[in-house]
C-alpha cells in the first residue's frame, strides 16, 4: 500500500497535479471561518482520503526531447471512479479502473472527448481490440512485434516521433508494408499542453508528416497523440482544426521503463485482466517484455472472444473521417469538457 501511494502520488506526476491544489484549497480554508471554511476542509480531506485508497497505480514519466525516448504514461489507477479533481487541474490523460472486463473511466467521457474528434475507446459492446503503439527510439525490439502482428493478421497504429522517422526508416517502411497505420506522435515529443501558440502546435505536427511524405511518398494519416498523454482544452481544438483525430487509450501498463521491464507474467495477468469490449491499447515499442509477450498476449485474447480493428475502423464507426476539417467548437462547449 505505501509503495503504491508513493507511486501514484509523486511517480504520475498526480503529487503536483491534484494533491497539490487540494493541500492548497485545505490551508486556505484554515484561514477562513464559518461554514465554507468547514465546507473547503471537508471537500478537501475526503478527495485526499480518495487518493489514499488507492490500491494499485501505475505510473510513468517524460523522457528529454533530445533523446528521442518516449515515457508515455498510463496514469493507471484503481479508482472506481472518475477522478473529478482531474478535470480541474490535471491536463495528464488518466484512467480509473473499476470492474474487470469494463472499460475504464477517463479524465474526461468518450462522449465529451468526441466533441474535438478525440478518443479513447470505441463500441463497448464490440469484442474488438484497437492495438497502437508510442515509437520514440528503436532499440531492437519493434520487428519481434511486428512478426507477432503479422503472425495474427492483426493491424496496428504506430504513433512515432520525427527522431524514429530519421533513425528507423526501414522499419517504418516494414510498418506501412505490412498494412499499418502510421500516426503523428509530434517532432519533438515537447509537452504540448503548455503550447498555446496555434503555429508552433502545428509546426510540431507539420514536421513530423514532412518526414512521413519524404520517407514513404504518400501523405500521412491526420492521427494524433498527444505526447505523455498530456494536453489541453485548445490542444485539442488546434488538432481539430488540422482535420486530426486525436487518440488516448483505455489500456496500458507499465511498459515504458527499459531498465525495469516487468515480467511476462504480469503484463500477461495486466493486459488479459483489463481487456475490454472496444479498448485501445497502448504498448511501447521499445519494451523487451513487449516484444517477447505479443504473440501470447495476441492468442490468448483471440481465446477470449476478441478481434483486431484500426483505428479507422473506429472512426467509421462513430461516423467521422479523417479528412474532415470541422469548424471550430463554439466557446459554450469549450468550457464544457
Amino acid at each position: 500500500m505505501k509503495d503504491s501511494l508513493q507511486d501514484y502520488l509523486w511517480g504520475s506526476r498526480v503529487f503536483s497535479t491534484n494533491v497539490i491544489p487540494t493541500l492548497c484549497f485545505l490551508a486556505a480554508a484554515f484561514l477562513l471561518g464559518g461554514s465554507l471554511a468547514d465546507s473547503v476542509k471537508e471537500n478537501s480531506l475526503n478527495e485526499l482520503q480518495k487518493l489514499a485508497e488507492v490500491k494499485e497505480a501505475d505510473t510513468a514519466a517524460a523522457a528529454s526531447a533530445q533523446s528521442g525516448q518516449v515515457l508515455n504514461p498510463s496514469m493507471e489507477s484503481t479508482l472506481n471512479q472518475p477522478q473529478t479533481w482531474g478535470l480541474l487541474f490535471t491536463e495528464n490523460w488518466g484512467l480509473g479502473f473499476g470492474e474487470s472486463g469494463k472499460c475504464p473511466t477517463g479524465n474526461s467521457s468518450a462522449e465529451e472527448l468526441a466533441k474535438y474528434n478525440a478518443y479513447y475507446v470505441a463500441d463497448t459492446e464490440e469484442k474488438k481490440i484497437y492495438l497502437t503503439f508510442d515509437c520514440g527510439y528503436e532499440n531492437g525490439n519493434t520487428e519481434a512485434m511486428l512478426d507477432a502482428l503479422k503472425k495474427h493478421n492483426a493491424k496496428a497504429t504506430f504513433f512515432v516521433v520525427g527522431h524514429y522517422l530519421e533513425t528507423a526508416p526501414d522499419i517504418v517502411k516494414r510498418m506501412v508494408s505490412e498494412g499499418h497505420t502510421i500516426g503523428n506522435h509530434t517532432y519533438h515529443h515537447p509537452d504540448m499542453s503548455k503550447i498555446s501558440d496555434a503555429a508552433a502546435f502545428q509546426k510540431e505536427m507539420d514536421d513530423v508528416r514532412t518526414c512521413y511524405q519524404e520517407l514513404i511518398g504518400e501523405e500521412m494519416p491526420m492521427y494524433y497523440r498527444p505526447p505523455q498523454g498530456k494536453y489541453s482544452l485548445s490542444n485539442l481544438q488546434m488538432a481539430r482544426d488540422l482535420g486530426y483525430s486525436t487518440f488516448f487509450w483505455s489500456l496500458a501498463y507499465v511498459d515504458w521503463n527499459v531498465d525495469d521491464q516487468p515480467a511476462k507474467s504480469v503484463a500477461m495477468e495486466k493486459l488479459t485482466k483489463r481487456v475490454h469490449p472496444g479498448a485501445v491499447v497502448l504498448l511501447h515499442n521499445t519494451s523487451k517484455t513487449n516484444a517477447e509477450v505479443l504473440d501470447e498476449l495476441l492468442t490468448e485474447w483471440e481465446k477470449m472472444g476478441y478481434s483486431f480493428g484500426t483505428l479507422e475502423e473506429l472512426l467509421d464507426s462513430n461516423g467521422k473521417s479523417q479528412e474532415s476539417k470541422p469548424e471550430n467548437l463554439p466557446a459554450a462547449d469549450v468550457k464544457k469538457l
